[in-house]
């Protein structure tokens, strides 16, 4: 039961602040000296934290300490560890001092820079930094604030909100053309493997769902999207009275790795007028690499999420356009509170109109301060490590005869799936694969995930950034 404190309780005194950080900062060293002790996948039952915490909150306040003590006995053991050393499920998001850090002080100056008049220097980083970004990808210069063709970046907290800001600028583009009535008849395009944000961000923004297309991919395509199986669709779709408005290409899907044509797509976008969209979530800045984004020039709009192999912790996205205008066209607003100078005048940009929300978070300081502190000649070679450690994972499956590899590690991206060979004719291989994936997922020592592409795989995504070979070998 918490008690009042003899002194004044000190809401931002600056040596409470000092002191307990301290403490709080020492608690997270202790959990990630000791999270490879801890069970990867959480083993806790449905309901059981409201077992465990009274169901009215407290009336007196309560210490830091004893706060802690809580997070360690109540909360820990209702986690899935995603900065696991044997975390190999989802994707990859992972962590470092730097992203800490630089997420301790978004939350310490706690500004909220939703236009420019509103903290200048939030605004003037977050564009610095996005050019930086686009640069390292070495995307054109089209997409870039200094390449002085109208483009330029901003910084979501996910895919999700950068494909539905992206969608609503297409649709809004569209129904300018055909009148707010024509809604029912916009449709968007994506393969099978694509990233289900985009169908959600579809509905979220009043498509259809019978108007969302899920290209079928195979195997022989290595799973990505074909030119000629877009273009059908679209003609399929046109010959029907509807409308082709967006297109999402995927420079590594997210169950395996597959990297669609990204020039030949955008050859059938331009002709059919849409909107090309490219989410390359998992995009690196390795060099030997960059020959997977040709075609980029082509697209609208391109997003890449540095929480998933850039080593700045959840949540970060960032989103280029070519066109920012037309973001602006869709998603501003002018009340009479927000007016000023700078705004009226356009000398600046306020990246309220490029968003969702009104109020936003300063992710640009904190990948401001994982940029500066490695360097980008320590993020590629993060990248290649945990690339050469799926490989290696890969050839050691290989060398088991018992196992197949159903789909390689790409060059490019941490990830394969493997499945187990049935020892018997009539042996359900499905059915034997779920089960040794449960199996291991049970064991508290490692936890995969799986994806259906017509068989049932198992799926390895290495990323963590305690990942060591040692931990793969082990696995």
């Amino acid at each position: 039961m918490g008690s009042l404190p003899l002194d004044t309780l000190h809401l931002l005194d600056p040596d409470v602040l000092a002191n307990e950080s301290r403490v709080v900062v020492d608690f997270i060293a202790d959990y990630y000296r000791d999270i490879e002790q801890l069970p990867v996948r959480s083993q806790v039952e449905p309901g059981y934290l409201s077992k465990r915490l009274p169901d009215s909150a407290p009336y007196l306040p309560h210490s830091i300490d004893a706060i802690l003590e809580d997070i360690r006995e109540d909360i820990i053991p209702g986690l899935t560890h995603w900065q696991s050393p044997n975390f190999y499920a989802y994707f990859q998001a992972n962590a470092s001092t730097a992203g800490f850090l630089g997420e301790m002080l978004c939350s310490g100056l706690n500004v909220v820079g939703f236009s420019w008049i509103s903290s200048p220097a939030a605004t003037e980083l977050e564009g610095i930094v996005m050019d930086w970004m686009g640069k390292m990808l070495k995307l054109p210069s089209s997409f870039l604030f200094s390449g002085g063709q109208g483009g330029g970046g901003v910084l979501h907290g996910s895919t999700c909100e950068a494909v539905v800001c992206t969608l609503a600028a297409a649709r809004d583009r569209a129904l300018g053309k055909i009148g707010a009535d024509g809604i029912t008849k916009l449709v968007v395009y994506a393969s099978d493997q694509t990233h289900f944000t985009v169908q959600k961000a579809s509905k979220l923004i009043g498509i259809p769902p019978s108007n969302f297309r899920a290209i079928p991919t195979t195997a022989a395509s290595g799973y990505a999207l074909t030119p000629d199986s877009v273009r059908s669709t679209m003609e399929a779709d046109i010959a029907k009275g509807l409308l082709p408005l967006y297109l999402c290409a995927t420079v590594g899907t997210t169950a395996v790795g597959a990297v669609d044509p990204l020039l030949e797509l955008g050859k059938v976008a331009n002709e059919y007028g849409v909107w090309y969209h490219i989410d390359a979530a998992y995009a690196g800045i390795c060099p030997e690499c960059r020959h997977h984004f040709d075609g980029v020039e082509l697209a609208d709009s391109f997003s890449m999420n540095p929480h998933n192999c850039f080593l700045t912790n959840v949540d970060c996205c960032c989103l280029w356009v070519r066109s920012p205008a037309a973001l602006v066209d869709s998603l501003s607003t002018g009340p009479e509170i927000l007016k000023n100078k700078a705004s009226d005048a356009k000398l600046v940009v306020d990246y309220k109109d490029w968003q969702i929300a009104l109020s936003r978070h300063f992710r640009a300081m904190k990948l401001w301060v994982v940029i500066r502190r490695h360097g980008v000649a320590n993020l590629m070679e993060h990248v290649r490590s945990d690339v050469a450690m799926a490989k290696h994972f890969e050839r050691l499956v290989a060398m088991d005869r018992r196992f197949d590899v159903v789909v390689p590690v790409p060059r490019k991206f941490a990830l394969g799936c493997f499945r187990l060979k049935p020892r018997f004719q009539g042996d359900d291989a499905s059915e034997l694969n779920r089960r040794l994936l449960e199996v291991v997922n049970s064991s508290r020592q490692a936890f995969f995930h799986t994806m259906v592409a017509g068989i049932f795989v198992i799926r390895l995504a290495t990323g963590a950034t305690l990942t060591e070979m040692r931990h793969v070998e082990a696995t």
